[in-house]
């Protein structure tokens, strides 16, 4: 049985995602309505929806709100990306999720893929942002740890794995990679699992790689996983193993 503080812990580092394509304002009020009572460390809507969220009366107050950008193709121009970033924050996103443009990269134009960060990056100026490399659309080991090492000379506060809108989302190769590549860094980079994670089981297992590759204690500062339905059966969870007796020998 999952120990009662490893579900805690887990639960201050979901970004707890929506991101439908077919949302309208109905569903997403009846989707913030439906949502657990945790200490979740962001919530990730799109810009649309981010006064809806900010307005939402059961929000955690000490959780960020984040968004997406160049979301989810990658291939927009990086001053319409930067407008996009502008707006978010105005609108109230206190943190910014990037689709680095892969295309790019797997074309092997790392001087343009490196502008297009640094421009970001400037974009953002103090806020938390995390570049979704795309890593299930990277077909090489060397290509998603030269996408991990671009980020982390960039600057970004995280390198997150997918967007979820492609076939392959997170993988534990993908992880593997990324997390040895932040562990090499002379610089303090977060990682973010985003893309698939559809269990508190696989999402434990990610903590775990991530504490044992890095040598670090899993925070929010440092990891995040990106959940939708995760979050209701991580509630569910929490709740029965605190409701369960426990003895002291």
């Amino acid at each position: 049985m999952t120990n009662l503080l490893r579900l805690q812990q887990l639960a201050k580092l979901l970004d707890v995602t929506r991101l439908q394509d077919d949302e309208t304002g109905a569903s997403f009020d009846s989707w913030t309505a439906s949502l657990p009572a945790i200490p979740a460390a962001a919530y990730c809507v799109y810009p649309q929806y981010l006064a809806s969220l900010l307005n939402w009366p059961a929000r955690q107050k000490q959780s960020a709100i984040a968004t997406v950008v160049n979301f989810p193709s990658g291939d927009m121009p990086v001053q319409q990306v930067c407008l996009q970033i502008r707006d978010a924050l105005s609108a109230g996103a206190t943190e910014i999720d990037c689709v680095l443009p892969y295309e790019m990269l797997l074309r092997g134009e790392y001087n343009a893929v490196k502008s297009f960060l640094q421009s970001v990056r400037k974009a953002c100026a103090d806020k938390c942002l995390k570049i979704i490399i795309e890593s299930g659309e990277l077909n090489t080991a060397q290509q998603i740890t030269i996408a991990s090492e671009l980020v982390i000379e960039a600057g970004a506060d995280f390198i997150k794995t997918s967007t979820g809108k492609v076939p392959v989302g997170v993988t534990e190769e993908a992880v593997r990679i990324i997390l040895s590549v932040i562990a090499a860094s002379k610089r303090h980079i977060g990682f973010k699992a985003s893309g698939g994670v559809r269990s508190v089981e696989q999402a434990l297992n990610i903590v775990q790689l991530y504490e044992d590759l890095t040598g670090n204690i899993a925070l929010s500062s440092g990891l995040r996983i990106g959940a939708s339905a995760l979050v209701y059966e991580l509630a569910e969870q929490i709740a029965a193993q605190s409701s369960a007796p426990h003895f002291v020998s």
